[in-house]
């Protein structure tokens, strides 16, 4: 599977943001995602699958839990592709970023 598709379905994401925060019991994430989504655990555990068997997550079993991680190194991969196109806004987050010290210094912040 792609690195987008897997990354184009809200859940999958939902579940990385909250990877990204640190690791995360696989019963915590899917109070959370059952919570947000409004789906069962079998379906939560099946986007963790697809997660772990395209790279993007990491388990490990502690006792009777399992535990996930986020692994960068797909993320990695999606930046270097997005980095092509990083001309196209990045002007534009440079001049904002401008406005803001404008706008800062102005009111002596």
């Amino acid at each position: 599977m792609h690195a987008f598709d897997v990354l184009g379905d809200p859940v999958r994401r939902r579940i990385l943001e909250l990877l990204g925060t640190g690791e995360q019991r696989s019963g915590a994430l899917v109070d959370v995602i059952r919570g947000e989504f409004g789906i069962t655990q079998a379906a939560v555990s099946q986007h963790l699958r697809v997660l772990r068997e395209n790279g993007f997550a990491r388990v490990r079993v502690d006792g009777p839990r399992r535990i996930y991680t986020v692994d960068a190194a797909p993320l990695q991969e999606v930046d270097a592709w997005l980095s092509r196109f990083r001309a196209f806004w990045e002007p534009a987050l440079d001049a904002i970023e401008l406005e803001i010290a404008r706008g800062k210094k102005e009111r002596g912040e």
